[in-house]
């Protein structure tokens, strides 16, 4: 299976109104953090891969989301219940999923 295949399967788990963070994709996929932000800008399927729930270390959102900009993705996830802590900053002690084999 390909990274971008691994990534876009990982990102089809995060549930409504939760984020993961590129680097938590990276650790699981064996890759880095620019590679999972590719692959999400290539995403094939927004509609059923939601790579508005991935967002930097610190809960920012990408200023380049491939599918309409910050303001959009920002607007998909404060429609499905993520809390901001700043204007482009998710809160992440409330809205971070740990996928399940990163789970310790």
């Amino acid at each position: 299976m390909s990274v971008f295949s691994k990534v876009y399967r990982l990102v089809q788990n995060i549930p409504k109104g939760k984020v993961v963070t590129y680097g938590q994709i990276a650790r699981l996929t064996g890759t880095n953090p620019r590679v999972v932000g590719y692959a999400l800008h290539r995403n094939p399927d927004p509609k059923n891969i939601p790579c508005h729930r991935v967002v930097d270390k610190n809960g920012r959102l990408a200023l380049n989301y491939a599918f309409g900009g910050w303001r959009e993705q920002k607007r998909k996830l404060l429609s499905e219940g993520v809390k901001f802590k700043t204007g482009m900053g998710v809160d992440l002690n409330l809205c971070l999923f740990i996928p399940r084999r990163q789970r310790g």
